[in-house]
């Protein structure tokens, strides 16, 4: 009898494994629902930056291209200096009125390398752990390829690039099979455009590849059935840089469903910031420059624009001389552009940067004020 109720007690602990089965997890996909409707569902994100995504880099190691950090999927989460990501975390986010949580994944941490790219079974339990956190909380999880994409990129043939992300994204997709559609998958970061060390692409054969890796991902992923057959994917635009996304020569993939992908992008005022103009005029023409550019090419043909990645702090050293706005007044601006615009913006964050992991808190209090405020907005909007 006890043989008996060990084997019980396994094969639960087992399914338990590959069930969604949480509290807030319904594994549902709302079949009503366009992807505009989706994305003014999703609100306003934050991303848990730094964190699942950390790895050490093994370039020897042509599997993973990771080094041993530990024995634990919590050693590579807290390698780049994160904390272990609780439940507190994420309730805080909730709390202070995001929607959706942004959980870039490396995958190639805990990695064999034996050819055959099998992410560890428990690097992948953790993953799912975290987005429980998000799904007991009723958010939105955003969970994509980061920076491994671009080891694979740079030290693969096109070839195998294609078969690797197939197998990664085959076994993420069906690892999350029943999850409802309070998942959606992001194909990839910001590497797409991104050539093989020591080769040289054109233009077009340069499109040409991005637009082909995010057709691999949107196949892998629907061919593993079940709620994935209709699921929301992102698909990542070429550097997730907004001129270069919104080249014609950018393609979104065929897709089985219909009315179920959105594209990604980062930063809207990206060359504002790094070019030390952030507030004065030149930054606001900019970045609604930006804005329109991405209306034109995707949300007038109802594909919704994910900005994965929105600066969460306007450091002083990037403000135009002359300007006396706060980095609160500068993020107000720019959240409430994206959302007149029907974009979903995404906070970068890292551990206790603007958000506190520790003390489940936005840390500046007109930092806070600006979140409620646009979360409101979202909401009236309905």
């Amino acid at each position: 009898m006890k043989r008996m109720f060990t084997a019980f007690v396994a094969v639960f602990a087992a399914f338990s494994l590959c069930s969604c089965g949480q509290s807030g997890e319904n594994g549902k996909i709302r079949k009503d629902l366009s992807a505009m409707d989706y994305a003014h569902d999703m609100g306003i994100g934050i991303n848990l930056g730094n964190t699942m995504e950390a790895y050490w880099q093994d370039t020897n190691n042509k599997n993973s291209g990771a080094s041993k950090v530990g024995d634990l999927p919590q050693d590579y989460e807290k390698c780049w200096g994160a904390v272990v990501t609780t439940q507190e975390c994420i309730d805080g986010m909730k709390e202070a009125g995001f929607s959706t949580v942004r959980i870039p994944v490396y995958w190639g941490n805990m990695m064999k390398n034996d050819g055959n790219y099998n992410i560890d079974a428990d690097y992948m339990a953790r993953v799912r752990e975290i987005v429980d956190y998000c799904r007991n909380d009723g958010l939105y999880a955003v969970i994509n390829v980061h920076h491994y994409d671009e080891f694979l990129i740079k030290n693969h043939e096109q070839a195998e690039v294609y078969d690797i992300v197939d197998k990664i994204w085959t076994q993420i997709a069906e690892y999350f099979r029943d999850y409802s559609d309070y998942l959606i998958f992001e194909g990839f970061n910001e590497a797409l455009g991104t050539p093989q060390d020591g080769t040289t692409l054109s233009e077009q054969e340069t499109y040409a590849y991005v637009n082909a890796m995010n057709q691999h991902f949107v196949d892998a992923v629907r061919k593993t059935g079940g709620n994935n057959e209709n699921r929301i994917l992102i698909v990542s635009g070429y550097w997730t840089n907004i001129d270069n996304t919104t080249n014609p020569m950018f393609k979104m993939p065929l897709d089985t469903s219909e009315d179920r992908l959105m594209v990604s992008v980062h930063y809207i005022d990206n060359v504002p910031y790094w070019s030390n103009k952030i507030g004065g005029e030149y930054w606001l023409s900019y970045s609604t420059e930006q804005c329109e550019k991405l209306k034109d090419a995707f949300s007038i043909n109802k594909i919704p624009v994910f900005v994965g990645e929105c600066t969460s702090i306007y450091d002083g050293s990037h403000i135009e001389n002359g300007q006396s706005g706060t980095s609160s007044e500068y993020l107000s601006t720019i959240l409430n552009m994206a959302v007149d615009y029907d974009f979903v913006p995404v906070l970068w964050d890292v551990n206790d940067n603007f958000y506190s992991r520790t003390e489940f808190k936005i840390k500046s209090d007109s930092d806070s004020e600006v979140i409620k405020n646009i979360s409101k907005k979202i909401s009236n909007k309905e």
